[in-house]
């Protein structure tokens, strides 16, 4: 058994039954719904739903009485804009006291400024302006220092999509970052997406990464997103995401790497789906059982 099986906590992400983006996909899960699920399969954690009561109080309490905590909530800022930099550190302080009285630890935090998928006024993929990235690191640094200051971290959430995607940005992010106060979030799916590999990235950030998303990649879904230059939330609907064992991905040297690094913490499996293509029940059962197994752990 990998040493690494006795210092994670293993979640699950809503996502793969109710979408963020797209309200279509799965609307019809209720909280109970979701509930029922993962206690069924036996999660010791989510991320907050919109279908979860919207309260930081309600919300520990709900998860709370199907002994489930709250490991996280996504966060997209625009820091790169230094005109909305006030108004966006404003909300997310808010966002941090919401965590902190929930029982987080850690918020999922991502640069949202021209992604498509986001932002309604951006046609394509941005990518930053030199004085764009000194802004982006400055606001995450004070994002950062509130999180610190309420006892949580910042991790911070590279995406398909947004400026920081591929291997190159996440690198030149963790350069001009202080690493007391951003930290990153690895997510197997996104690495792939980006053109990078979610191994190598646990190897070389080892001492930045504080949480884990895990989800595979269905390459030949990818490879033909890539030739028809379709948009994120496209290949999403296409099914370019799925739970790990499914995919591409070999979660056996991701999680091997992180082994070797001391990881300890939260893991939480994602897939983003079409629940009507993809019983979203079933499929995660299926990839919490590849993860025990290549953490040599029973199910």
């Amino acid at each position: 058994m990998l040493s690494i099986a006795n210092r994670v906590r293993l979640g699950i992400s809503a996502i793969n039954w109710v979408n963020e983006d797209m309200h279509e996909l799965g609307d019809h899960y209720t909280f109970e719904d979701l509930m029922r699920d993962f206690t069924d399969l036996g999660f010791e954690g989510t991320e907050m739903c919109r279908k979860f009561p919207q309260t930081a109080s309600e919300v520990k309490a709900a998860l709370g009485s199907h002994g489930l905590a709250l490991a996280s909530w996504w966060r997209g800022v625009r820091f790169a804009d230094p005109a909305l930099r006030q108004q966006e550190l404003e909300a997310y302080r808010r966002h941090v006291e919401f965590l902190q009285t929930a029982g987080s630890r850690h918020v999922v935090t991502c640069e949202v400024l021209g992604a498509p998928h986001a932002d309604p006024s951006a046609a394509t993929r941005a990518t930053l302006s030199k004085d764009q990235w000194k802004h982006l690191a400055e606001g995450l640094h004070q994002a950062g220092e509130i999180c610190r200051e309420a006892g949580l971290k910042l991790v911070y959430h590279y995406h398909a999509g947004t400026v920081v995607e591929g291997p190159e940005e996440i690198a030149r992010l963790m350069e001009i970052t202080d690493p007391s106060l951003v930290h990153l979030l690895l997510d197997t799916g996104h690495a792939v997406y980006g053109g990078g590999d979610p191994a190598r990235y646990a190897e070389t950030y080892a001492d930045r990464i504080a949480y884990v998303h895990l989800k595979d990649v269905r390459k030949d879904v990818l490879e033909q997103a890539r030739r028809e230059n379709q948009g994120f939330l496209q290949r999403v609907r296409n099914g370019v995401f799925t739970v790990p064992g499914d995919g591409c991905i070999d979660f056996g040297s991701v999680l091997g790497a992180l082994d070797r690094a001391g990881y300890e913490g939260w893991m939480i499996l994602e897939a983003e789906q079409d629940p009507s293509a993809a019983e979203p029940k079933a499929y995660a059962a299926k990839g919490k059982q590849h993860l025990l197994q290549l953490l040599g752990k029973e199910s």
